[in-house]
C-alpha cells in the first residue's frame, strides 16, 4: 500500500469522526512523528466537537421543557447595549426550528466577531422568524435604559411573524400576552436566547460601524459606544454627538461644565 505523505494524511482525516474508522486504525500504525501529531491534533478536534454538541444539548433544555408542554413557536429574547455611552440599546427575538443545530453557539460577548458574524448568517438563514428593534439615546434619556430595554424588547416580540406561543427572556420580566419564562444570564443557557444575543449584537455593531464613517474621531467601529479611554478622551476634545446618550455619567458630568 502506498504511503501517504503528511499533506495527504492530513486531509483524509478532515472527514474522519469515527474512532473505529479503518483509515484511522491504519495510521495509527504510522511511526512518523508528523503522523502521530496529526492523530494527537485530530483527537483534540473531535474531543472539542464532542464538548460543543453537549454543551448545544445542554443549551435545548429550557426549548425541550416547553415543547413537551405542547408550545412549537418557542421564541428567545435578549437585549444589547445598555452600557455603552452612545448608540441604541438593541433587542432581538427568535423563533428557531425545534431541529436546529449549531454546535458553539454561546452568549455573543463569548463569541468572536467572526464567529457572530457566522452564526448570525446561518440564524437569519434558518430561523422560523426573527425581529431586531431599536431604541435612540435620545429616547433612552426620556424614559431610561431600563425602560428603554424592555421596550425593545417588546417591539421586537410584537414584530416576529409567525407569532410565537411562548418565550424565554434573558433575565428581564416583561409585561407581554405570552406565556414566558425569565432565565438569569438565559444568553447562555438558552439557545434561543443566545441566538437573539447574536443577532441583536450583531445588528447593533453594524449600525454603530456606519455612525463611525460619520463621526470619525470617536471610533465606533472599535467600542461600540463603550466608555473606553479613548472615547472618554474624544468627548472631551469635540463634545458630543447626536448618538451619545445625556443621561449617562460621565457624559452629564462633562456637559454641564
Amino acid at each position: 500500500m502506498k504511503v501517504l505523505t503528511i499533506a495527504e494524511a492530513a486531509r483524509q482525516l478532515e472527514n474522519i469522526k469515527d474512532e473505529h474508522d479503518p483509515f484511522l486504525l491504519q495510521i495509527l500504525q504510522d511511526e512518523r512523528k508528523g503522523v502521530k501529531q496529526l492523530i494527537q491534533k485530530w483527537r483534540k478536534k473531535i474531543a472539542e466537537e464532542q464538548r460543543l454538541k453537549e454543551k448545544f444539548l445542554e443549551m435545548n433544555t429550557y426549548e425541550n421543557k416547553w415543547r413537551s408542554k405542547g408550545f412549537e413557536l418557542i421564541a428567545g429574547v435578549d437585549e444589547v447595549g445598555r452600557g455603552p455611552l452612545a448608540g441604541p440599546v438593541a433587542a432581538a427575538a427568535v423563533i428557531l426550528p425545534a431541529d436546529f443545530f449549531l454546535a458553539g453557539i454561546d452568549d455573543s460577548k463569548k463569541l468572536s466577531e467572526k464567529k457572530r458574524l457566522e452564526y448570525d448568517a446561518i440564524i437569519r438563514r434558518e430561523a422560523l422568524a426573527f425581529s431586531v428593534s431599536m431604541i435612540d439615546a435620545n429616547e433612552i434619556d426620556e424614559i431610561n435604559i431600563y425602560e428603554a430595554a424592555k421596550k425593545a424588547m417588546k417591539a421586537a416580540i410584537v414584530s416576529l411573524q409567525p407569532k410565537p406561543d411562548f418565550l424565554l427572556i434573558d433575565a428581564m420580566k416583561l409585561e407581554i400576552p405570552y406565556p414566558s419564562e425569565s432565565i438569569i444570564k438565559g444568553d447562555a443557557k438558552s439557545i434561543s436566547i443566545a441566538a437573539a444575543s447574536i443577532i441583536a449584537k450583531v445588528a447593533r455593531d453594524k449600525l454603530m460601524k456606519e455612525i463611525s464613517l460619520e463621526y470619525p474621531s470617536y471610533h465606533f467601529q472599535q467600542n461600540m459606544g463603550y466608555g473606553t479611554k479613548e472615547h472618554i478622551n474624544a468627548i472631551q476634545q469635540h463634545g458630543i454627538t447626536p448618538y451619545h446618550r445625556k443621561s449617562f455619567a460621565p457624559i452629564k458630568d462633562i456637559i454641564k461644565i
